[in-house]
């Protein structure tokens, strides 16, 4: 990688601050809380590291060591403003230490690193995230608790000057006053200790307000968004290039962010999420633009110190990433891809899906294909809110290969599949109850893209098979040619474990994949697709570095709303529903109505 000015000559300087300022938080913090090791070796070696400021109050020791704990990450990021405060408090220390000349030795390493800082200035170029004011609550929160947690073990490590026998809320009474900058109920016979306490306790409740009023009152940007002129511009290329990728509508995302080449024939979509840029599917635009917008994107991550990554690439998008990036790329696995003339249920191969197909329509099922833009508004609520209820997580899980919406004014081109069935447990609308959904997005003008797949719970067994098969059957009236379903993660590792003559090490691996497949969607899905003989397309992970690969994971799996960072029960969750409620629309279950609650349906993307 090279900066926007110029290489980057010294690349260890970052990760070296970095993990210096570490040390010089720990040290600091433990000569604050622990005063018996102002005697020991320990604290002769920590009085000569720069920032230490040994020479200060203790409260005063102990807010420079948390400060350097907090820009230590950023520090190893590139950060400026973690750089500009790190020679802040060097240039501070020394002062303090040349002022009272009683260890000039750890003010002239003071300089000495500051001058290394100084002189090393471009390598810390990257520009701070952008964050939302709910980073603010979480400052108070986690700063609040770090707070009380170290101001408890302070004032427990005094209890032998404490006047009398204090009990343990009398402590966190202290602890918690202490923190507003108010005398607590302790009484202390030594009043250097007094004095110690209650500037360590103020220190730290005045870190906790000037940050978390810094996050609040800070200018506020959207962590991802796509604006209104944007999308008009994605729009247009996929209009003209969106037969390229089958994942190309789903940039469409308003949780998304774009970037543009700068001849703007080509686009990334693309999100943050815990410092990693995370873009999914290949570019959109034409090809041979990519290598433009891939550069912007690449040079968007350097100004910010991104971890710049790509998942669910194509195998040309992996290559025009690798080699216009100097990335690398790991197969992920691959995207099941039906051609509609090829399809049949007649043959031995699938006459399971042909036998559940039939099954199902004896019960009384039947199927409804539509385009979005003939469906009424009645149609569209109705949909959606069975679609939500039927979801079993509290977020809408997807970033990939979902498009995160239903019924929008802008995708009247998308199909929709449903299914109905007459019951007398319940009062049907006109038109029939539905069951199960299928949302396809579009794939260019003659395909489709699978992006929801919901049914009831209490819905009979090989519903899913149902509204597939009616999917492929009614493509050629809506002009589609091949459709696109779910992808399946490490595909060709378990079709080639369970194959005869499989190593133990594909074997081991494979059943890995299956004790994996209890929590996320692996076996399942990959068996599910092969039902409808697809051909298989496979799909990549690009990455900077190996030991990036760790990170990029977690933030996949946050940015697929597998996890999230929100605390539950806070009104900010995301995705989370105002209401669990069966639709309106709907008359209670027989359950519903002995309990008055309603039962969770299933929430999968594809549960076949």
């Amino acid at each position: 990688m090279s900066l926007l000015r110029g290489g980057v000559s010294r690349p260890w300087v970052p990760a070296a601050a970095g993990y210096a300022a570490l040390v010089i938080g720990i040290l600091n913090i433990v000569k604050a809380i622990v005063p018996h090791v102002r005697a020991s070796r320990f604290n002769e070696m920590a009085s000569v590291l720069p920032g230490s400021v040994t020479t200060l109050a203790q409260a005063a020791t102990l807010l420079v060591g948390i400060m350097m704990i907090m820009v230590a990450h950023a520090l190893r990021r590139r950060k400026k403003r973690a750089w500009r405060a790190v020679v802040l408090l060097l240039l501070v220390g020394a002062a303090i230490e040349g002022l009272r000349s009683r260890h000039p030795i750890a003010a002239t390493v003071s300089l000495i690193f500051c001058a290394v800082l100084l002189v090393n200035r471009r390598e810390f170029y990257a520009l701070s995230d952008p964050r939302s004011r709910w980073r603010a609550l979480w400052n108070f929160l986690v700063l609040g608790a770090f707070d009380l947690a170290i101001g408890w073990i302070f004032v427990a490590l005094q209890t032998r000057t404490v006047i009398g026998r204090p009990t343990l809320s009398d402590q966190m009474e202290h602890v918690v006053l202490g923190l507003l900058g108010m005398e607590g109920p302790l009484q202390y016979s030594s009043d250097r200790v007094s004095d110690l306490v209650y500037y360590s306790l103020a220190g730290l409740g005045a870190l906790t307000a000037i940050t978390t009023i810094y996050l609040a009152l800070r200018p506020e940007r959207p962590v991802a968004a796509l604006s209104g002129a944007d999308e008009e511009r994605l729009r247009a290329l996929l209009d003209r290039y969106g037969r390229q990728d089958s994942l190309g509508y789903f940039a469409l995302r308003r949780d998304k962010s774009v970037i543009f080449s700068r001849s703007g024939k080509a686009a990334i979509a693309y999100r943050v999420v815990a410092g990693v840029m995370l873009a999914s599917g290949d570019p959109i635009g034409d090809v041979e633009a990519w290598p433009g917008a891939i550069s912007c994107f690449l040079e968007e991550a350097r100004r910010h110190a991104w971890v710049p990554s790509v998942i669910g690439c194509s195998e040309l998008g992996g290559e025009v990433w690798t080699r216009s990036g100097g990335l690398d790329a790991l197969e992920l696995g691959d995207e099941a891809i039906v051609e509609v003339a090829d399809f049949t249920l007649e043959g031995r191969a699938m006459r399971n899906v042909r036998q559940m197909v039939n099954r199902v329509e004896r019960l009384g099922y039947t199927c409804l294909v539509r385009r979005v833009g003939d469906l009424t508004e009645v149609e569209k609520a109705q949909i959606r809110d069975a679609a939500d209820f039927w979801r079993g997580t509290e977020t809408e899980r997807g970033f990939s290969m979902a498009l995160g919406r239903f019924g929008g004014p802008a995708d009247d081109d998308c199909i929709v599949v449903t299914a109905h069935k007459e019951s007398e447990e319940r009062t049907d609308p006109p038109g029939g109850d539905i069951r199960a959904i299928l949302h396809f997005v579009p794939w260019g003008r003659d395909g489709m893209s699978l992006d929801l797949m919901r049914r009831d719970r209490q819905a009979d067994p090989g519903l899913n098979e149902l509204l597939i098969v009616k999917a492929l059957q009614a493509a050629p009236e809506l002009g589609v040619t091949r459709v696109s379903l779910n992808f399946a993660m490490f595909r060709s590792a378990l079709a080639r474990g369970e194959r005869l003559g499989a190593g133990p090490v594909l074997r081991a691996w494979r059943g890995l994949l299956v004790f994996l497949s209890r929590w996320f969607q692996i076996e399942s899905l990959y068996k599910f697709n092969a039902k409808f003989r697809p051909f298989w397309e496979p799909r990549f992970l690009v990455y900077p570095h190996t030991r990036d690969l760790p990170r990029i994971g977690v933030s996949a799996l946050q940015a697929e709303a597998f996890f999230t960072m929100d605390l539950p029960g806070l009104p900010f969750r995301k995705g989370q529903r105002a209401q669990r409620a069966w639709p309106k629309w709907r008359t209670p279950r027989p359950q519903e109505a002995a309990t008055g609650q309603a039962v969770p349906g299933t929430g999968t993307h594809a549960d076949g």
